[in-house]
């Protein structure tokens, strides 16, 4: 599998003709990014949750390439209301599954110009989520937008997790050292930290990460810029 990322919490991940964008948050919306919208042609398209650095492109994408969108049933339902057809929540394909997982955040949807509170906050709609993605024989879990969480090591035993992407970056999400936890919790081989340095209020230190899951776990650290890519093997 090949894993790309995109910055912030947006990954590509492709193996064979199975290409599943997470999360799309792209240039020039994504001020860290170097790839548009226009650059991309998933297959599948997953969502952790609704906040606007995860699902700024996720419709005219969709709309765009046919992919089929998987979210959390409320956040489903929304896309089909901006007019995305195939449209599902957790969901078994013929080259593996993408399973909806707790996430601890909050999840809104685009507000109403009308509103306010709700054009500058969003619309709150049902719980955030991590996913589990099953591509062949790879497992990757992507945390979303969470703060840590002890029923990490439930997913982690349930799903037999290779690879996990994790937020470091505080604030709105678990922050390093608590990250470095999660790590531990999650046992994977593979860990590629996320959702931080994107704006001043998440910057952080990934290379101090990366030292600290190193020293404390099995667990290698890749730490990719915005359009790297790491490989699985």
């Amino acid at each position: 599998m090949e894993i790309k990322f995109h910055g912030q919490s947006c990954f590509e991940l492709s193996e064979g003709e199975t290409r599943v964008l997470i999360d799309p948050f792209l240039k020039p919306n994504n001020p860290i990014a170097v790839t548009t919208g226009e650059e991309v042609d998933p297959t599948h398209i997953a969502l952790s949750h609704g906040h606007v650095d995860h699902i700024a492109d996720a419709v005219p994408v969709a709309k765009r390439t046919g992919a089929h969108c998987v979210a959390i049933v409320e956040l489903a339902k929304w896309l089909e209301g901006q007019g995305i057809e195939n449209v599902s929540d957790t969901v078994e394909f013929d080259w593996g599954y993408i399973s909806l997982v707790p996430a601890w955040h909050t999840n809104t949807i685009p507000g109403s110009e009308e509103s306010p509170f709700s054009a500058e906050h969003g619309i709150a709609i049902g719980p955030a989520a991590g996913l589990v993605i099953k591509i062949g024989e790879t497992t990757v879990y992507h945390a979303g937008d969470t703060c840590l969480f002890s029923d990490m090591q439930l997913i982690a035993r349930r799903s037999d997790i290779d690879v996990a992407l994790l937020p470091i970056g505080g604030h709105y999400t678990m922050d390093r050292r608590d990250a470095v936890i999660a790590a531990e919790f999650v046992g994977a081989g593979t860990v590629i930290p996320m959702h931080y340095d994107t704006f001043p209020a998440i910057e952080t230190d990934p290379q101090a990460f990366k030292s600290d899951v190193e020293a404390k776990t099995s667990s290698s650290v890749v730490v990719l810029e915005p359009g790297q890519s790491h490989t699985t093997g």
